[in-house]
């Protein structure tokens, strides 16, 4: 001790001096290789177990000046590594002194080895580990929240079009990772998981608030009016028309007003946050390879297995951005049709004569928002959004048929034009072969396809198919009198409710009788 505290006085000038508890370390390793190459061969006639009596005495006072050091650590720093470094190094010559010098002995030197409690240097540096990458975390998620707060999601930020936020969660998460393997240590594969847990909760955290307050399908949605039956008169007149559509309106505006278009919720905005999304989804693969070449230049040991375990690190946040992705595009696609189109979707289709009311104006509006999506968002989620857009258009033509409220009403004569309006929708998807494939605009469009027949099929067929399914649905109690059926949603040429509105919205005599004198359904809300 004396001999370490004179060489730190003389050489407090000199840079990259050791630490005095590792200088110490050496010297007590010297004295006791010195011990026991002259003194235990002559101490051994008084003493069977010199070397060993002399190891455990060594060890005893070096344990001492440890436990004070390591009571007084803070934080993991690369001295303090050394030191612990040292230690278990010095530990290990001690032990191995002793066993060498007791194999001649009855209880062959487990006395000896009693006499020596470990330091457990590797259990203070695995700790202290734990807690640097606790601080890091820590760090890294505070960050990511005032990072958030300043977001606007604009996709002109850069010309990838994502968040600048990712980028700077994704240069701090690599940093974190790059300082983990830095540090002086031979336990990097038994630590990395800790670190990969908590950056993967960091990355969940940002993903969840990326897509937090963008609403899902039923924030769009409009409620269905209540079921009414089309007025005995063949057609409506044009005041009750224009009163109805501003009642629609204004009833459609109190709905939306809670989400609002403007701000970071805007169509570029979403595509923007689905960017972001995409882009963490594709670096958490490279961040885990990195992670697995590092792991192979710090250690040989184990390295495979840890690899292969590696596959998973990160996977929550992995699987939180396909949610996030698909919940965003859903909500994009649906607050494009039945928000920011309502003015030509839900209050203007069909509303009166379906002549003058048809979709053109619809598909002239959409197509400029198709085009908006096309140029924003990432090409690997592009087909995915803009089906989505076309699933919501479909839907929202069908509601518009079956729950459009007492401004609509249908003639057979009318099937032709909204059976035309339906072909100009999916051509514009299908946009000369440069939109979606076939098979895709097939696939989403066979339940308006088995619907749209039932507005081609004359009342009383109608009137027999409706009493038929429903007696099939509720059995002989219906035969009394028939119930009415639920609104489930799913639209089919089968199902009660779906006929039952089809009847709802025929503009015709038969209909409206049927209707009064089985539900009596009012003419207007």
């Amino acid at each position: 001790m004396e001999k370490v505290k004179s060489s730190k006085r003389s050489s407090k000038n000199q840079q990259n001096q050791l630490p005095s508890l590792s200088v110490l370390a050496q010297d007590v390793t010297t004295l006791a290789f010195s011990e026991k190459a002259i003194f235990s061969p002559i101490l051994k006639r008084w003493h069977p177990l010199a070397a060993g009596a002399a190891v455990a005495t060594l060890h005893s006072c070096y344990g001492n000046e440890l436990k004070k050091f390591v009571s007084g650590i803070g934080e993991l720093t690369p001295d303090i590594l050394q030191v612990l470094r040292a230690a278990d190094k010095l530990e290990k010559d001690l032990v191995q002194i002793a066993v060498e010098n007791s194999v001649d002995s009855e209880d062959g030197g487990k006395s000896i080895i009693r006499e020596m409690p470990p330091y457990e240097a590797e259990s203070v540096i695995s700790d202290l580990v734990k807690s640097w990458i606790k601080t890091r975390t820590d760090r890294l998620k505070e960050w990511v929240d005032r990072n958030l707060q300043q977001e606007v999601w604009d996709p002109r930020a850069n010309k990838e079009r994502f968040a600048p936020s990712a980028v700077e969660v994704l240069r701090i998460v690599d940093e974190a990772l790059e300082a983990f393997f830095l540090l002086p240590i031979s336990i990097h594969a038994a630590l990395l998981p800790d670190l990969t847990d908590g950056i993967d909760k960091c990355l969940q955290h940002y993903i969840s608030k990326a897509k937090s307050g963008c609403g899902t399908r039923s924030t769009f949605v409009p409620s269905m009016p209540a079921l009414t039956r089309c007025s005995a008169r063949s057609k409506l007149s044009g005041v009750f028309k224009k009163k109805e559509k501003f009642q629609t309106a204004q009833s459609r505006k109190s709905q939306v007003g809670t989400t609002n278009g403007n701000g970071s919720f805007g169509i570029p905005q979403l595509c923007c946050r689905i960017n972001t999304l995409q882009h963490i989804r594709t670096e958490l693969d490279v961040l885990a390879k990195r992670a697995i070449a590092n792991l192979r230049k710090s250690e040989s040991n184990h390295v495979d297995s840890i690899a292969d375990g590696m596959g998973k690190a990160f996977e929550l946040s992995a699987a939180a951005c396909a949610e996030g992705i698909q919940q965003l595009c859903k909500a994009t696609a649906y607050k494009v049709v039945f928000h920011d189109l309502s003015h030509v979707l839900w209050d203007g289709l069909y509303v009166g004569e379906v002549s003058s009311s048809r979709i053109e104006p619809f598909l002239q509006e959409l197509e400029h928002y198709l085009e908006v999506i096309s140029l924003t968002v990432h090409d690997k989620v592009r087909t995915r959004l803009i089906t989505d857009v076309m699933k919501a258009s479909f839907d929202g033509l069908l509601m518009v048929l079956l729950a459009g409220g007492p401004a609509r009403a249908f003639t057979l004569q009318d099937y032709e034009s909204i059976a035309e309006d339906f072909k100009f929708l999916t051509d514009l998807f299908w946009s000369n072969g440069d939109g979606l494939p076939v098979d895709l605009i097939e696939k989403f469009s066979t339940r308006i396809k088995a619907v749209l027949p039932l507005f081609h099929t004359d009342t009383d067929s109608l009137i027999e198919q409706f009493k038929s399914v429903t007696l099939e649905s509720y059995g002989s109690s219906a035969k009394s009198k028939l119930p009415l059926p639920p609104t489930s949603g799913q639209w089919s040429p089968t199902e009660p409710n779906t006929l039952l509105r089809v009847l709802c919205y025929r503009s015709d005599e038969t209909a409206a009788k049927f209707l009064k004198k089985t539900y009596n359904l009012p003419t207007k809300l």
